[in-house]
């Protein structure tokens, strides 16, 4: 079996939720061995976010939980911060989400860390970031999903305001806060020194309005909803066709042409409105239900063959089951399977990175609330059994 990118390297994950999760289940993919200390007697929150449950497992928990370690440990106990602070010696990077203050009051905040140990590597994911007029504030996807903006572009046009249907800002926090930590890996190769990565939910959902900001930017006018549509692109959005819903993106002047052939309009493409992608934006309200009324005609399955013959880019608006059982999706292993220690044979999502001399795998379950305790324990903080025993009767574990 390949070694991982990241054998070799320890994580502490002070994470819960989604974010810092979905980073940590990153790291342990790629190799690194992750440590998640949660509470003793509840654990990561979502391990009660159900339905549905998974035997007694919440299926959120397990979305973003595996190739992990759990090692439950009371914070708040001196005896648990002398062993925490024991992992956190021999670790490389350390991941948390607390809310606003609570690493300064456990003593785990990184100025008192990195004087300690100059080479750490402390990534903080909160939901306004450490500095600003918010930073105490804490951060939830759906809310800053509105207030960063996209619910106002997302939806039917004349509709309401929409939120993206996933946690979407939370995971792409988490992949940003795992190309920070790589980045500093990197830095610190190179250096020696550690430091402080500071990624906030809102700032993520800044930066993902990319090109709908810069279409601000550009002319000054507050950008709107488009439904499917493309703001700045025609025709590049979902059709209905006589048995369902077809995504159609036509991303140049010359699939354009060739739509309009592929579909028996050679007419439009003649037509001196819709002759540049700038024309056609100009005269998206004409030229769409014209392309509307023909793909009504047949049926979407008709249509993709018929497309993907001229080289039109389409796709089916698939639901959820069908795309797990798409044959590319398991072509690609997105889906796999592997042995849950109290659930049996689980499925998880598959990394989505595929790197050909370190792969990313998913090679441990998902696990259940201080499972790895006593491992931990004996073979990396020196404990006896006894001492074991004392630290159970103490509720530091």
């Amino acid at each position: 079996m390949s070694a991982g990118a990241l054998d070799g390297i320890r994580v502490i994950d002070f994470t819960r939720v989604l974010a810092g999760p979905y980073c940590t289940m990153m790291l342990g993919d790629l190799g690194a061995e992750v440590i998640k200390i949660e509470q003793p007697g509840s654990g990561d929150g979502t391990r009660q976010w159900g339905p549905p449950w998974v035997g007694e497992e919440s299926a959120y928990f397990l979305s973003t939980n595996r190739n992990k370690k759990s090692m439950t440990l009371n914070l708040k106990h001196k005896e648990g911060q002398r062993l925490v602070h024991e992992l956190i010696a021999s670790a490389d990077i350390l991941v948390e989400n607390f809310r606003p203050g609570t690493t300064a009051k456990l003593g785990l905040d990184y100025e008192k860390l990195t004087a300690e140990h100059p080479s750490l590597i402390y990534c903080s994911i909160t939901g306004y970031g450490k500095n600003g007029p918010y930073s105490e504030r804490s951060g939830y996807d759906s809310m800053i999903q509105a207030q960063g903006g996209i619910l106002s572009i997302t939806g039917p046009e004349d509709g309401p305001p929409s939120k993206v249907g996933v946690a979407i800002v939370d995971i792409t926090a988490g992949l940003h806060a795992t190309s920070a930590i790589l980045a500093a890996l990197y830095h610190r190769k190179e250096t020696g020194e550690g430091q402080h990565i500071d990624i906030a939910l809102f700032d993520t959902q800044v930066g993902w309005l990319a090109n709908v900001a810069h279409n601000y930017f550009a002319t000054g006018a507050p950008p709107k909803r488009y439904g499917n549509a493309h703001p700045n692109i025609v025709p590049y959005e979902t059709f209905s066709t006589s048995n369902g819903y077809l995504a159609v993106a036509v991303g140049t002047d010359a699939q354009f042409l060739r739509l309009c052939t592929a579909v028996g309009r050679t007419d439009l493409g003649e037509d001196t409105r819709y002759r540049t992608n700038a024309d056609r934006v100009e005269h998206r309200d004409t030229l769409v239900p014209e392309l509307q009324n023909v793909f009504r005609q047949h049926t979407a399955g008709e249509w993709i063959e018929l497309l993907l013959e001229h080289r039109i880019p389409v796709g089916p608006v698939n639901d959820i089951p069908t795309v797990l059982n798409d044959p590319q999706v398991l072509a690609r292993e997105m889906v796999q399977e592997i042995e849950h220690s109290s659930l049996g044979v689980i499925q998880q999502l598959g990394p989505v990175p595929k790197l050909s001399r370190t792969p990313a795998r998913v090679h441990k379950a998902p696990p259940t609330l201080g499972e790895d305790t006593e491992s931990v324990l004996l073979s990396e903080l020196g404990c006896s059994p006894s001492d074991i025993e004392n630290l159970r009767a103490e509720a530091v574990i």
